[in-house]
């Protein structure tokens, strides 16, 4: 498995939004859309990992306007990192109004999947090769996400992250 593949992975997810998805103002309740998102995200994961895999973190989700009953829900979920057994799936969230108002940005999150066997012992995943300016800078930004995501969970000291360091002390 030290091939690179050479394209972004990425899985694209439609839904309708029913009464039965939505709360007392007719919205759809953002547990159900983060439920959505985490199915996308993880077949996204289990296309380019070509393994199960599981859910290990997700950032902050942001909610930036409410999705309404019977509008049209595209999750596009695309992966921009792999370390050695984990990757990281940017999740985009799109709502089409019922009128023809067009579409528009509605979340967006970063998930992070670990691939795993039926025992749930980690497992290495491809590689992925980047191919335009913009999947580059997802790439490389993944680090600093990383190590933000391992320093909150405690799992790495501040002083041992090397691209925030970076970052912060200008020094990239």
């Amino acid at each position: 498995m030290d091939c690179k593949t050479p394209t972004i992975s990425k899985t694209v997810m439609t839904e309708m939004v029913m009464p039965n998805d939505t709360n007392p103002l007719h919205n759809l309740m953002g547990g159900n859309l983060m439920r959505w998102m985490d199915v996308a995200g993880g077949i996204c994961a289990r296309r380019h990992a070509e393994r199960v895999c599981v859910t290990a973190s997700v950032d902050t989700v942001s909610f930036k306007s409410p999705i309404k009953l019977g509008e049209i829900v595209t999750i596009i979920a695309k992966v921009t990192r792999v370390f050695t057994t984990s990757l990281e799936i940017h999740i985009e969230v799109f709502a089409e109004g019922v009128a023809s108002n067009g579409r528009r940005k509605s979340n967006e999150a970063y998930f992070t999947f670990v691939s795993v066997d039926e025992y749930g012992n980690k497992l290495k995943v491809p590689q992925l090769a980047t191919e335009t300016p913009e999947e580059e800078a997802q790439y490389e930004s993944a680090m600093r996400r990383r190590e933000m995501r391992l320093i909150l969970a405690k799992r790495m000291k501040p002083e041992q992250s090397t691209a925030l360091k970076a970052l912060f002390l200008g020094k990239e």
